[in-house]
């Protein structure tokens, strides 16, 4: 059995990459501020799917907070614990739009939050560090699919700078101090219980509640939409020795904002309303992901297609519609 500490541990892609490690036998330390970004009943409902497992336990704490972090490690993995395996830095705050009303709190947890943990990792010895970063990355300018060789220096939001940074310091803590680390650049997840600023939950929402449905732009936007599951797969995964790596996670196969829609109105079994807004700055028109490196260095691909996700997401919601449509959109 092994240890590993999983922060965001009540967030979207981290709780199911928890729930895969405690499926695999492993111990997890879930750690969480379970902080307002986004309606925390959200949270609790997936944290209520971990806490009962006896392998895992939770800690509720900041990552910004360096020392309590430090506190956390001592009580953990001092001389007399269990020794930490892997620190899966999936905490996170997300959101292109929302960075640029915020920016200040994305640099601090996106990358002062990741210099904390690269820090304890060095000074208790943690063989393995694993960063959740962003197709936001890839800006507009690159071709596509995107490869993770591509030109990430023109960052179009605070979000994707904060994860640039935060790469940036991964890739020096490798450097000065051989942790082996691995990054994973996520391509817009989507599944049950997901983050509600995400469209995907959006529409859905909105057009089982009948509720105006509000598209940037034309809705020809292409997103490289990715369920959860195979992105927690593809994460744990990621927990072999590689030294240093860059790794795209995504479906490979974008899809129309438009025909999105179409399928949430199919499986609701009602139309959209659709109201149009201008296009904001910060998004970028496309994102695919080319994941033959995935493929090569993980042995990993895809195995749900967009349209069963979404099921999945259509079904999550008519279940736990009682609150869920209560969920700030946004």
């Amino acid at each position: 059995m092994a240890c590993f500490l999983v922060t965001g541990a009540a967030g979207f892609i981290a709780s199911k990459v928890s729930e895969q490690l405690l499926d695999a036998g492993h111990k997890v330390i879930g750690v969480d501020d379970l902080n307002d970004a986004y309606d925390v009943r959200l949270k609790e409902w997936r944290l209520s799917w971990l806490e009962g497992r006896a392998e895992f336990s939770f800690v509720r704490l900041d990552i910004r907070d360096g020392g309590a972090l430090s506190d956390l490690f001592q009580s953990h993995f001092g001389n007399q614990k269990p020794k930490c395996h892997g620190v899966l830095n999936l905490a996170a705050r997300a959101g292109v739009r929302q960075s640029v009303e915020d920016p200040w709190i994305y640099q601090e947890t996106n990358l002062i939050g990741a210099l904390n943990l690269l820090e304890l990792c060095r000074e208790y010895e943690v063989p393995k560090f694993v960063l959740a970063s962003t197709s936001s990355l890839y800006g507009a300018r690159n071709p596509r699919p995107f490869r993770e060789d591509a030109h990430t220096d023109g960052p179009l939001s605070p979000y994707a700078a904060s994860k640039k940074a935060a790469e940036s310091i991964c890739y020096t803590y490798h450097y000065l101090y051989d942790l082996d680390v691995t990054i994973l650049r996520y391509f817009t997840v989507y599944g049950p219980a997901g983050r509600p600023d995400m469209s995907l939950f959006r529409f859905t929402q909105w057009i089982h509640e009948e509720r105006p449905v509000t598209v940037f732009g034309d809705g020809t936007q292409e997103r490289d939409f990715s369920y959860v599951d195979d992105i927690a797969r593809g994460t744990v995964a990621a927990l072999q020795p590689m030294g240093f790596e860059v790794i795209n996670l995504g479906s490979d196969q974008p899809v129309v904002l438009n025909d999105a829609i179409a399928v949430v109105e199919k499986l609701a079994g009602k139309k959209a309303k659709i109201e149009r807004q201008p296009r904001h700055p910060a998004d970028v028109q496309a994102t695919w992901a080319d994941i033959s490196k995935a493929r090569q260095v993980l042995g990993w691909e895809p195995k749900v297609s967009f349209e069963e996700g979404v099921e999945q997401l259509v079904a999550w919601y008519q279940e736990n519609r009682e609150w869920a449509r209560e969920v700030k959109t946004q």
